[in-house]
């Protein structure tokens, strides 16, 4: 027993702790239930009631009244008629001429409200409020509301022809008006439910076209450089397969390296949007190229930016070092990022690759043609345009092709230089492989910024036991 009272209290497993998770489900199943409920029909069930409580209440006032049979039926039918119309009127779908037939349905519900007068007497006054927000609902503005006031004003003139009692008249046109008003206020809260339903729901499917857009923009930003260099580095190791069994046996661990890192950033992209570093990315990429016996050559002449700008810019090198690696055949390229005087980051990609050549050697794999509706320009396009930033590819007058990404920024204070001249902190050496294609191998190129032993301005990028 005192193992169970035990239980119960501490570990929350009594019968107690069950019944408050039964009721709590209960409660959980019950909002969602009224969750389920969209609120357009929640409205339009709201706009049914108020119309039925109506005709409940005619009929009540005509069999008080003491109405005869035939009296009594045709008031119920015509209230009947006069709530249906009004239904019709005041479902979601636009106001004014835009509804068809809206004058037909407007002139029968005129019928129904004035003509029973005559058989009913004064029990059937309330009828006018109904027709008053009609015209409000369906006529233009500014030509509703002078329609509605002389309609509210009709009853009140017909009471007072049939009797002369200030008191009468004045309940009958305050009755009248404030009918109206209600029907048509609860009419346009219906229309404004359905029209915020409409609107969030369009808001939901542009989020989820964006979210599409967005995951193919950087699958396609992330995984073409990558794909890139597997293929580049497989042509290598194909070539080196049969005489030169280390470097082919390096290459294919880089290529294990370099998928296992697109697998990685498939998965960051998968869960959220992944921060890119320009100064990795610098690192990576000149390695690539130097990889693939180009000579490749950096200039940093401005901090390394942070946050967004840094991820657009290794983006956009991203992409143009995977085009320079389709679509030529490079034997040089030079990245420069320097600062303007309108404190803009520019970062410029020169190549003297300008066509599509095919690799000469002993072995040979064949290259499928390139889709025509590739996106990677669009979607660099969209990345700086979306920061005040713009995008720039062409030849240059000495035949070579230039890719520029210009981007505003605010720059971040020079890094601290350390004393032996080596790199700073800010800029990390590459998490790719390098070219021997061993993971954390001291092979992979280091950047540094103005240091004191190198030209002023000048980001080099050497392997060990290579000379320029």
């Amino acid at each position: 027993m005192d193992d169970a009272t035990g239980a119960s209290a501490g570990g929350g497993y009594g019968p107690a702790a069950q019944a408050e998770g039964h009721d709590n489900d209960d409660n959980d199943d019950r909002a969602q239930r009224y969750a389920d409920v969209s609120p357009p029909r929640f409205a339009l069930l709201i706009l049914c009631a108020v119309l039925a409580g109506f005709l409940v209440q005619v009929s009540v006032n005509l069999y008080s009244a003491g109405a005869n049979r035939t009296q009594l039926i045709t008031g119920i039918l015509c209230f009947t008629g006069i709530c249906s119309i009004q239904l019709l009127h005041s479902l979601p779908g636009g106001s004014g001429p835009r509804r068809r037939g809206f004058a037909a349905t407007l002139g029968m519900q005129a019928l129904l409200t004035f003509l029973p007068i005559a058989m009913l007497g004064d029990t059937w006054g309330a009828a006018g409020g109904f027709l008053a927000a009609s015209t409000l609902l369906l006529i233009p503005y500014p030509l509703n509301w002078p329609v509605f006031l002389l309609v509210a004003a009709a009853n009140p003139v017909i009471a007072g022809l049939r009797h002369n009692s200030a008191p009468f008249v004045v309940y009958s046109a305050t009755s009248t008006l404030i009918t109206g008003l209600m029907i048509y206020g609860i009419s346009r809260m219906t229309w404004l439910v359905s029209e915020l339903h409409r609107a969030r729901t369009q808001l939901a499917a542009m989020a989820v076209s964006e979210e599409r857009l967005r995951f193919a923009r950087d699958l396609h930003d992330l995984l073409g450089y990558s794909l890139s260099a597997i293929t580049l580095k497989s042509e290598v190791a194909i070539r080196h397969i049969r005489h030169r069994h280390e470097q082919a046996k390096e290459e294919l661990t880089s290529i294990l390296a370099i998928s296992r890192q697109a697998l990685a950033d498939v998965r960051h992209v998968a869960r959220s949007y992944r921060d890119l570093s320009l100064g990795t990315e610098l690192e990576t990429c000149v390695a690539m190229l130097e990889s693939a016996a180009i000579e490749a050559v950096a200039h940093v002449a401005a901090p390394l930016p942070e946050g967004q700008t840094s991820t657009i810019l290794a983006t956009v090198l991203r992409e143009a070092v995977t085009n320079m690696l389709r679509h030529s055949k490079v034997q040089h390229c030079v990245i420069r990022l320097t600062r303007n005087a309108d404190a803009r980051i520019r970062l410029s990609i020169v190549n003297d690759g300008t066509g599509m050549e095919d690799h000469e050697g002993e072995f040979t794999v064949p290259v499928p043609q390139a889709r025509s509706d590739s996106s990677g320009l669009a979607n660099l396009e969209a990345r700086l345009a979306a920061v005040g930033g713009t995008l720039s590819a062409g030849l240059r007058p000495d035949g070579r092709f230039e890719v520029v990404a210009e981007v505003p920024a605010v720059v971040p204070p020079p890094p601290e230089q350390p004393a032996d001249g080596g790199a700073p902190a800010d800029c990390p050496p590459a998490q790719a492989p390098g070219p021997d294609g061993r993971a954390g191998a001291p092979a992979a190129p280091r950047l540094w910024l103005k240091a004191a032993s190198r030209q002023p301005g000048r980001c080099e990028s050497r392997r060990p036991g290579s000379a320029r």
